[in-house]
């Protein structure tokens, strides 16, 4: 046996929905996003879970709650797997955004790894922190399947630093929708993707909700 790890990306927020930033704003799940949460608990409920982490933001909470109470498992959580700190764009579109901090958006958008949002965070900062997390999994847990739920960029770099992409390109290089899963197995010859953003596990209506 090999360990498994399922990146889990929250169900749709207000924030996710209109597609404004959000790292530290604690936002809540809507009641679409809650149905995405129930949809993955009762596809996956059946696998044989090692353990649960989870970023400790309601957002993610809540998704890892239906699974979690299904199985009777209680998640550890981790600031690790906190979304970017967005600073002075939190809860902002990228059209406000552009506008009110042109010249640090246009940075940014050119290399996240070394450029912060207003006030916020860079991508190696992030890959810092969540990858501690990552090793602590690999290391608790040798085979299995293991759940780690998380945010957007925080997935996407994630999967950029066990992948070898640039962590610079994670915005462009890896898509990771509302509700979606990513599955990474750790073989003899190192980290292998298996799936990236499924949703197959939504109906057809949660998959085509407007936002990111």
């Amino acid at each position: 046996m090999s360990l498994h790890l399922y990146l889990l990306r929250h169900g749709q927020t207000e924030c996710s929905r209109t597609n404004a930033f959000c790292g530290s704003i604690d936002s809540e799940l809507t009641p679409e996003g809650l149905e995405m949460a129930k949809a993955f608990a009762t596809a996956y409920k059946s696998l044989p879970w090692s353990a649960i982490f989870c970023s400790p933001m309601q957002r993610t909470i809540e998704t890892a709650k239906p699974l979690y109470t299904a199985i009777g498992m209680e998640p550890q959580l981790r600031d690790g797997l906190k979304e970017i700190n967005y600073g002075k764009w939190e809860g902002k579109t990228p059209e406000v955004i552009s506008q009110e901090y042109h010249d640090d958006y246009i940075r940014w958008s050119a290399d996240p790894a070394w450029y912060a949002p207003t006030g916020g965070e860079i991508a190696v900062t992030i890959a810092s922190r969540a990858m501690q997390v990552i090793e602590e999994i690999k290391h608790l847990y040798s085979n299995g399947n293991v759940l780690v739920v998380s945010h957007k960029a925080t997935i996407r770099i994630i999967l950029c630093s066990l992948l070898g992409i640039d962590v610079g390109r994670f915005r462009f290089r890896l898509g990771c929708p509302v509700g979606s899963v990513s599955v990474v197995e750790f073989t003899l010859h190192g980290p292998l993707l298996n799936a990236l953003a499924d949703r197959t596990h939504l109906d057809e209506q949660l998959r085509n909700l407007p936002g990111t």
